[in-house]
């Protein structure tokens, strides 16, 4: 678990360090909501759900766009945006909630995008028990946009796996259909 002491001791020593006052009546509880908001933004590394599978037929399963919110380990800044989803069934399927619940575990870590895409990709392969997994991440990164370059973009990253990546008609179908979710946001 989160040492939530060690964290208000060092957000105490970073107000002192630019130089406020954390006994000011604004800064005073400070410390400890910092704390729990970590405890809450990186709750991913100590999250184990259960997953159950369905016997259910299906061709194709989409999902998306999900909404994620997660920190840079660089800057310990936030980025976020959504994540979408897909996976040829294998006799099985999953409840969405359930795809749901492995972005969230890998959103909500010290992370980067590409990382983060690889490893939702990783686990949702083991939870269908399907090679042929898609999944695009897009999100903007206010690393980029708060400080540095300052500038807005949006950042893609994709992890295609099996008949995604060989399939490019497959392929092109579901990036048809996350293009136009994407454009009722």
């Amino acid at each position: 678990m989160i040492d939530k002491e060690k964290i208000k001791k060092a957000i105490r020593m970073i107000l002192e360090a630019i130089g406020e006052d954390p006994e000011r009546e604004g800064l005073r509880e400070t410390p400890q909501r910092v704390a729990d908001m970590y405890e809450e933004l990186l709750e991913g590394y100590y999250r184990e759900d259960e997953y159950i599978q369905f016997t259910e037929r299906s061709d194709l399963v989409v999902v998306g766009p999900i909404r994620f919110y997660s920190l840079c380990e660089h800057h310990l800044l936030p980025f976020f945006g959504y994540v979408y989803a897909a996976y040829l069934p294998k006799g099985k399927v999953v409840g969405i909630s359930k795809i749901v619940k492995v972005i969230h575990k890998y959103a909500r870590r010290l992370q980067i995008q590409e990382r983060m895409t690889e490893q939702i990709a990783e686990e949702l392969q083991k939870l269908t028990g399907s090679h042929d997994v898609m999944v695009i991440v897009r999100s903007r990164h206010m690393c980029l946009e708060m400080r540095g370059v300052k500038a807005q973009s949006v950042v893609t990253t994709a992890a295609l796996r099996g008949e995604f990546m060989k399939d490019t008609a497959l392929r092109s179908e579901v990036l048809t259909y996350f293009a136009k979710e994407a454009s009722q946001l």
